[in-house]
C-alpha cells in the first residue's frame, strides 16, 4: 500500500505556529519554535499510559500527557519539552525525576514498515527510482529499531510522492536496506525537506550484538550508500 510522504517542514512549521499563538508576547520563548528531539511514542495496550523512546536506552516520562495522540500507534515523532516545575512534577511525575518532561509541542511523521523485495526490476517499477538526496544530520539516524532519514528532493503542493524502505535484497548482506522514492512525475517544484521513519523488525536479530548497518538510495548524483550502527531492538 502507498502512503502519502509529507513535508515535514509545513507540517511541523503550522504546529509551531498554533504553540506560538497561545503564549503571550512577553513570554514567547524563542526555543519553543525547534524540535528538542526525536523519539518514539509508545503505550501500554490501551492507551492508558505514554512514554517516549529517546533512544536505545533512555526514556522521558511526559507529565503533561495521559495518553497518545496516535492511540495504540507506535509511530516516531519530533517533540520539544522542557523541565517540568515542581507543581508539575507534583500533578504528573512518574518515576525518575530526571526523566519527566513537560511537553510543549509534538509532531508525528510517517512511520512505516518496510516492504517486500520483489527484486530489483521489480522493486524499480513498483516502488519507483526518483533521485533523493539524504541529508546528514542528526534526524538521520539508526535507533530504537527505526531508520529515521531526512530526504531532500522537490516538490510541488497536490502531487503524491511515496518511499519505500526494502530488506533482503543483497543476499550478502542481511543488513543492507535500499530505499526507493516515486516522485509521481513531480520534478519540477521547489526542494524541500521530508522526514520518513521505517521499522527494522524484518532484519535477522543481531542478538544484542552491533552491527554494520548499510543503507543505499537513488541520489541525483547516481547511487550512493551510507553505513550506520545497528542493533536489534530490545522488546
Amino acid at each position: 500500500m502507498k502512503t502519502n510522504v509529507f513535508r515535514w517542514l509545513a507540517i511541523t512549521a503550522a504546529v509551531l505556529t498554533a504553540a506560538a499563538c497561545n503564549l503571550e508576547k512577553d513570554d514567547f520563548d524563542p526555543s519553543i519554535m525547534t524540535p528538542s528531539a526525536l523519539v518514539t511514542v509508545k503505550t501500554d495496550q490501551d492507551n492508558s499510559r505514554v512514554w517516549f523512546q529517546l533512544d536505545d536506552k533512555t526514556v522521558l516520562y511526559p507529565v503533561n500527557m495521559k495518553k497518545s495522540p496516535f492511540g495504540n500507534k507506535e509511530v516516531r515523532a519530533l517533540v520539544n519539552y522542557r523541565k517540568p516545575t515542581d507543581v508539575e512534577m507534583q500533578e504528573g511525575g512518574l518515576f525518575d525525576e530526571a526523566n519527566n518532561v513537560y511537553v510543549n509541542w509534538l509532531d508525528s511523521i510517517l512511520t512505516k514498515k518496510s516492504a517486500p523485495n520483489l527484486g530489483k526490476e521489480e522493486n524499480i517499477l513498483k516502488y519507483g527510482n526518483d533521485p533523493v538526496e539524504m541529508i546528514n544530520d542528526w534526524m538521520t539516524t539508526v535507533e530504537d529499531g527505526y531508520i529515521t532519514l531526512r530526504f531532500r528532493t522537490y516538490w510541488t503542493n497536490g502531487i503524491m510522492h511515496t518511499v519505500n524502505l526494502v530488506t533482503g535484497s543483497d543476499p550478502n548482506d542481511p543488513y543492507k536496506v535500499v530505499f526507493y522514492h516515486d516522485a509521481g512525475g513531480d520534478f519540477f517544484g521547489e526542494a524541500g525537506d521530508a522526514l520518513v521513519a521505517f521499522r527494522l523488525s524484518d532484519l535477522p536479530d543481531t542478538h544484542g550484538e552491533t552491527v554494520d548497518l548499510t543503507l543505499e538510495w537513488q541520489s541525483f548524483s547516481g547511487r550512493r550508500t551510507a553505513k550506520f550502527k545497528y542493533c536489534t531492538r530490545a522488546e
